[in-house]
């Protein structure tokens, strides 16, 4: 009786253990895709309560700011040229800034009072 279940038992473990390396394999080459951060990105203040941010960078160019709430719906997108962005629009909360400058993007948080 014990040898009827222990082939399938076998067969069962060699699939979850071989699912389980390609599950690791496909999660490793999408990290190779990720690109790189914006070089001495800062924003500030954060938390922020009068309405106004400001986003610097070592290159300091025009930065496309998309805003997102917890959700993933895009609230805002603002092009910027200095580094003031007026977020006085935006109900007290948590948000999700996407920056891109250049060929670079960064993602942040943002708290609104």
């Amino acid at each position: 009786m014990k040898k009827k279940y222990f082939y399938p038992l076998l067969l069962v473990c060699f699939l979850f253990f071989s699912a389980t390396a390609f599950a690791q394999q496909s999660i490793s080459t999408s990290n190779s895709e990720i690109t790189k951060d914006i070089e001495g990105l800062s924003i500030y203040p954060n938390p922020v309560s009068n309405g106004k941010i400001f986003i610097t960078s070592t290159l300091n160019q025009v930065k496309e700011v998309n805003i997102y709430d917890v959700l993933g719906k895009m609230i805002m997108s603002e092009t910027i040229i200095g580094k003031e962005l007026n977020v006085s629009n935006l109900n007290p909360g948590v948000y999700i800034l996407r920056i891109q400058e250049n060929k670079l993007s960064a993602t942040r948080k943002l708290v609104v009072r």
